[in-house]
Order: structure tokens, then C-alpha cells, then sequence
């Protein structure tokens, strides 16, 4: 009998809830959505745009970060410490901000051959996006490596390889497996924190929405359809890597 209740309860509820999110949807303004459709994918594009350069530019900074952290020197894992210490421990925001209208404070900054790119918020987002990811890919590919086996290792030095040879044809191809689940998941909280970079003016996904909203006053309707995106990008990343992940079998290689 209590395993009947239970059924009957959570039968209610989910009916409850169905009716609820019926209710809501019929009572959006639907044909606001669709008009203004082609300004949210523009949004949406730029939003890619912004996470496509940042979580490849960060990966390319953070393979010395990561490699340099994983050394057996201290002196060596100083800086790259330094480094990610800071922008782990800062909020993206706060970042955005001191780069965004803070580098502008300097006359060095502002006489100096960057500042055609420093002043502009679209430069701004994708060097602060780029410098955060970077931090924690770093702290990702330090993992991964510490996870290589140890046998594989000295099999390759009984082979007669070098420490670079060992790194490069050994420890990187087999820390990127091991190390792909936590990238991804890292893709996914950039393509989030992205429209953080609306707070610098930039018409990003969440900035066009914004934009839109102070035109027609309907902010259930755009924030909806900006989350349907956003949940669209994310469930297409996610598939991505998945298919990847398959291809390079990394659960293979993580059960090893």
C-alpha cells in the first residue's frame, strides 16, 4: 500500500507540474518571441563567438601552466601557482572589470600600440574569458597528468625516450583523455559566465535580450527564449563531447 501512495503522490505532483509549466507556456506572447527571433540568434552567435575563442586560446595558455605545475620543483610551479591562484580566487566579474575600465586608468595603456584593442569591450571579454579559463584548464591538465599511470612512464624512459619525447608523445596524449569530461564541463560554465560580458555593453546573448527587453517590456518573454538558447547550446556542447569522448574511448582509458 505505501508503494501505491508514493506512486499516486508523485503521479499528482508531476501532473500538477505539467499543468503548470502548460499554463505558462500558453500564456507567453509568442508572437514577440518570433519577432525577435533573428536578433536573439544573432546574440546567440556572438555568444559561440566569445566561448569558441576563449576556451581555445585559454586551453593553448594553460598547457605550459598545467605542465609547469605538474613539475617537481617548486620554483618551477611558483608562477603558474601565482597565476591561477588569483583568477580561481576572483570573481569573473570583478576581472572583467579591471580590465575592462580598469587598464583604461594608465597612460601607458592608453599611449601604447594595445589600446585600438583595450578599449573595445568585445577585446575585453574575450582577454578576461581567455585569462579565467585558462586558470582552471591549468589546474585541469595538472590532474590529468599526476593521473597518467606511473608504468607508462618508465616504459617509455626503458624505451630510451627523453623527458620532452615522454611528455609530448606519452603524458599529453593520455592526460587529454583523462582529462576531456572535466574540459568539457569547463566549456559549459564559460558559455554561462558569458553573459557576464553584457555588463560591458557587449550585445551578446544575454545583452541583446536585455536590449530587447527595454523595448517591448516583456521579460518573462525574452529571458525565456534567451534560456531556451542558452539550454540549446549547452545540450549541443554536451552531445559534442560526449561523441568525442566516445571516439578517443575515454572510459576505456579511465578504467585502465
Amino acid at each position: 500500500m505505501r508503494k501505491i501512495a508514493e506512486i499516486v503522490a508523485w503521479s499528482i505532483v508531476v501532473a500538477l507540474a505539467a499543468y503548470a509549466l502548460w499554463e505558462g507556456l500558453t500564456a507567453l506572447n509568442w508572437d514577440v518571441i518570433i519577432k525577435w527571433l533573428p536578433r536573439l540568434t544573432k546574440g546567440a552567435l556572438l555568444t559561440l563567438e566569445l566561448v569558441g575563442i576563449a576556451v581555445v586560446a585559454g586551453l593553448i595558455l594553460a598547457i605550459p601552466m598545467g605542465i609547469a605545475r605538474s613539475s617537481r620543483h617548486w620554483y618551477v610551479r611558483a608562477v603558474p601557482y601565482s597565476y591561477i591562484f588569483f583568477f580561481r580566487g576572483t570573481p569573473l566579474l570583478v576581472q572583467l572589470f579591471l580590465i575592462y575600465y580598469g587598464l583604461a586608468q594608465f597612460d601607458a595603456v592608453r599611449n601604447g600600440p594595445l589600446w585600438q584593442y583595450l578599449r573595445d569591450p568585445y577585446w575585453c571579454a574575450i582577454l578576461t574569458m581567455t585569462l579565467h579559463t585558462a586558470a582552471y584548464i591549468a589546474e585541469i591538465l595538472r590532474g590529468a597528468i599526476q593521473a597518467v599511470p606511473p608504468g607508462e612512464v618508465e616504459a617509455a624512459r626503458a624505451l630510451g625516450m627523453s623527458r620532452a619525447q615522454t611528455m609530448f608523445y606519452i603524458i599529453l596524449p593520455r592526460a587529454a583523455r583523462i582529462g576531456l569530461p572535466a574540459y568539457s564541463n569547463e566549456v559549459i560554465l564559460m558559455l554561462k559566465a558569458s553573459a557576464l560580458a553584457s555588463t560591458v555593453t557587449l550585445l551578446e546573448l544575454t545583452g541583446m535580450a536585455r536590449t530587447i527587453i527595454a523595448r517591448t517590456y516583456l521579460p518573462v518573454e525574452i529571458f525565456f527564449a534567451a534560456g531556451m538558447f542558452y539550454l540549446l547550446i549547452a545540450f549541443l556542447l554536451v552531445r559534442a563531447f560526449k561523441l568525442l569522448e566516445r571516439w578517443l574511448r575515454v572510459d576505456a582509458c579511465q578504467g585502465r
